[in-house]
């Protein structure tokens, strides 16, 4: 089977779209496996602060909001949502 210069350019240009595609559809995907990890990590710390923090009163609601933060933001976002429970 011979192949001429239209077809090895066509399955050049092919394979360079599939390549073109799967970065640019990768990327947001693997993002929004980081934020879903990051979120449940972050809901696991208050979970965590709530037990301990049991111990001196200091308690945390724990909605989505309050874990994306805190998963986000790592553990300024868990100061910054126990900062917002108390002086809200």
């Amino acid at each position: 089977m011979l192949f001429d210069n239209n077809s090895v350019f066509a399955y050049l240009i092919g394979i360079a779209i599939v390549l073109i595609t799967w970065r640019i559809f990768i990327k947001p995907i693997k993002w929004l496996f980081k934020l879903f990890f990051n979120s449940i990590l972050g809901g696991l710390i208050l979970a965590s602060v709530n037990l301990v923090g049991g111990f001196a009163g200091i308690s945390v609601t724990i909605g989505p909001l309050s874990a994306l933060l805190a998963g986000v933001l790592g553990l300024p976002g868990v100061l910054l949502v126990i900062l917002l429970e108390y002086m809200l």
